[in-house]
């Protein structure tokens, strides 16, 4: 599903362009993706775009509080994945509303482990739906080229 996610993100410089569902499901045929990832790709970017235009509680962002990981949370996000998100908070990237977004899209993958690598394609995606403004220094770690992120991944259509 992550390479779906990828090719999205490449395919369609912002939301708006991106297809309806139907329409992107015989896109991504066409490139080749296996249909049951294609499926739980739209209904996660379904839950994305959702999640994006909810009605949600304000956080203020310069507040003092930090955030506790859940039992659930912490089986899923090693040190290296919960450094990351407080890197992008303390860089400003990322407001608490911001934060909550992607955990919450990164719970919804049906993988068991989030590696660093889709930590980053989440980040990257939901950035996307909320059209924000990224420092190019910041999106130059999010694309990075570490051994096994998202640069790897090619549509099938494509090997």
């Amino acid at each position: 599903m992550i390479e779906i996610l990828v090719y999205v993100f490449e395919s369609y410089g912002y939301p708006e362009a991106c297809p309806e569902p139907e329409q992107l499901a015989r896109k991504l045929t066409a490139a080749g993706f296996d249909p049951g990832e294609i499926d739980s790709a739209i209904d996660w970017l379904s839950g994305l775009k959702r999640v994006a235009g909810s009605e949600s509680p304000q956080i203020a962002r310069d507040s003092r509080s930090f955030r506790i990981f859940g039992e659930d949370e912490l089986q899923r996000f090693d040190l290296a994945c919960r450094s990351f998100m407080l890197f992008l908070e303390n860089s400003g990237v990322l407001d608490p509303l911001g934060r909550e977004r992607i955990l919450e899209r990164a719970m919804a993958l049906p993988d068991e482990d989030i590696s660093l690598a889709k930590l980053k394609i989440i980040v990257l995606m939901v950035l996307w739906q909320q059209q924000e403004e990224v420092d190019s220094l910041v999106l130059e770690e999010l694309l990075g080229e570490e051994e096994g992120d998202w640069v790897d991944f090619v549509p099938p259509a494509l090997n």
